[in-house]
């Protein structure tokens, strides 16, 4: 079996070392880390670059996640590569969107049936993205799903990175939550969905337990025996607009769907269990 990952980033590689113990071969393509790609256990591609061995891929892989974001002028495997994927023979295709497609429901909760009403502009390209693709998938019959995923953390992404720079912020801003996942649960949740395809699924991708940034910070800290950081409120906190920008939506997002028809068991259901295993992980 093969997968190709157009944007072999830090959530495909869980996904690589997931599948090639299983006897998958991956290719993943990468603007300027080969060496990245293949420390995962993929075979890397240059894009931009290798355009014609990435095409060659797409003609004979069993599936195909697009892990690449979407930029100002548009997808760029779409503008790229529209034609390949829209005869690839494949059974299952993957889109990584984010939950940001929602915008602010004021801590209220979503799930894959609520209107997508961005506030920003990365969730509004994110919209743009996913329809069209579902335009794709729809004119040519390709196997479609969409993933959309919450805040990602993991093994050298994340708090204990923030805390130990001294980069880490406790910014508060009242009725503030976010949802957030484990890399190693997206994979397995990935991989559930490759193993048992449902074309035109959308799922949602985040733990069971939304929660304040400034509440995930403190139990970091409180981990590490670091000082807490101080209180900032996010009103008169010197921020820049992307920083800003993240504080601008709030939800609960519900993972039922992702639960119930992929079967899928959390790892880390909530991020005190996922921060306490990347500490124990480090001093194993």
């Amino acid at each position: 079996m093969r997968l190709l990952v157009l944007g072999h980033g830090y959530s495909a590689g869980f996904l690589t070392r997931l599948l090639v113990p299983r006897g998958w071969a991956v290719t993943g393509t990468t603007r300027d880390d080969p060496a990245r790609v293949a420390e995962a256990g993929a075979s890397p591609l240059r894009w931009p670059g290798e355009e014609p061995a990435i095409r060659a891929e797409i003609a004979r892989a069993d599936a195909i996640l697009i892990s690449a974001g979407p930029d100002a002028e548009g997808d760029p495997a779409l503008r790229d590569f529209a034609d390949a994927l829209a005869a690839a023979p494949a059974r299952w295709l993957g889109y990584l969107s984010t939950t940001g497609v929602y915008g602010d429901h004021a801590g209220g909760w979503v799930d894959e049936t609520t209107p997508l009403t961005p506030a920003t502009r990365r969730g509004q390209q994110r919209v743009a993205a996913e329809s069209a693709w579902q335009a794709l998938a729809t004119a040519h019959g390709l196997p479609l799903h969409i993933f959309r995923l919450a805040g990602i953390y993991g093994p050298g992404r994340g708090p204990f990175h923030k805390l130990r720079e001294g980069t880490a912020r406790r910014i508060v801003k009242p009725g503030q939550v976010f949802s957030r996942i484990h890399a190693e649960d997206i994979a397995q949740t990935l991989a559930a969905s490759i193993a048992q395809p449902n074309p035109g699924a959308i799922y949602n991708l985040c733990d069971d337990d939304p929660a304040p940034p400034e509440e995930v910070i403190a139990h970091a800290a409180a981990l590490l025996g670091r000082p807490l950081p101080p209180a900032e409120d996010y009103a008169t906190a010197e921020m820049t607009p992307m920083a800003r920008s993240f504080y601008a939506e709030s939800k609960r997002v519900s993972n039922r769907r992702m639960r119930q028809e992929l079967g899928v068991d959390l790892l880390f259901p909530d991020y005190r269990s996922g921060l306490a295993a990347l500490l124990a992980a480090e001093t194993a």
